[in-house]
């Protein structure tokens, strides 16, 4: 049953995936694929019994950057993978770019994954746009690299507010049904990651200067979207 639930999800992930980054995406679209993908992973979660749950093997998964120095996304991938009931880390890979790596569920790191491409991709196709825009064009030539930052700092911050926020949200949802799934996932992944020995350190980051013009852009472009998932039981 397990192996059937997850096939069903990563089908619907591939053709999320054909809709979003495929195509490229906006942040608006990539909430909404966000959204969707939350409730398709609390339906999955919730059609496993406890002990399947208890059961399930950890498992990691790797995106790679393909950048040697650290990326806006930084400051998104720890809600990202809050999101997802994961844990993750950054390490480098032996050409010696980041690549951020997920550690938990099969469906949870899957589910990750996806969310890391799709705002990879939404932060590229909207800062693409706004380069294009007046307020872009008023900054000097040698301003713009600091605006570009700032803009995408901006979003990447927007959209991990949201997905904080959606996250609560979907929690007292399924916390509501009476079972205490969250807590049993976060309890066996933390177990499966202790037994990694893994020596991980948490960096601390050097604060960053940035155009608040800019990042205020980056934080408005995709502000005023409400998204409120929830679970169907149809």
């Amino acid at each position: 049953m397990t192996g059937d639930a997850f096939d069903k999800l990563r089908t619907r992930i591939q053709g999320l995936r054909a809709k979003t980054i495929d195509n490229g995406c906006t942040e608006g679209e990539a909430l909404a694929a966000a959204a969707k993908v939350a409730e398709l992973l609390d339906r999955h979660d919730l059609s496993l019994s406890d002990v399947e749950i208890r059961e399930a093997p950890c498992e990691r998964r790797a995106y790679e950057t393909h950048r040697k120095k650290r990326i806006p996304l930084d400051d998104c991938i720890g809600a990202i993978a809050a999101f997802c009931d994961c844990r993750v880390w950054r390490e480098k890979n032996p050409a010696g770019e980041g690549r951020y790596v997920f550690f938990g569920l099969r469906s949870d790191i899957e589910v990750a994954h996806y969310l890391t491409e799709v705002i990879d991709t939404a932060v590229r196709s909207e800062l693409g746009r706004y380069k294009t825009s007046p307020d872009y064009q008023r900054f000097r030539h040698q301003e713009r690299h600091l605006a570009n930052a700032s803009f995408a700092l901006g979003m990447v911050a927007s959209i991990a507010d949201k997905l904080m926020a959606m996250k609560a949200g979907r929690d007292e949802v399924v916390n509501g049904t009476g079972r205490g799934l969250v807590v049993l996932k976060t309890a066996v992944v933390d177990t499966e990651l202790e037994k990694l020995d893994l020596k991980l350190r948490t960096v601390s980051r050097a604060s960053r200067m940035v155009s608040p013009m800019a990042y205020d852009a980056g934080g408005e472009a995709g502000a005023s979207l409400a998204i409120n998932p929830g679970i169907r039981r149809d």
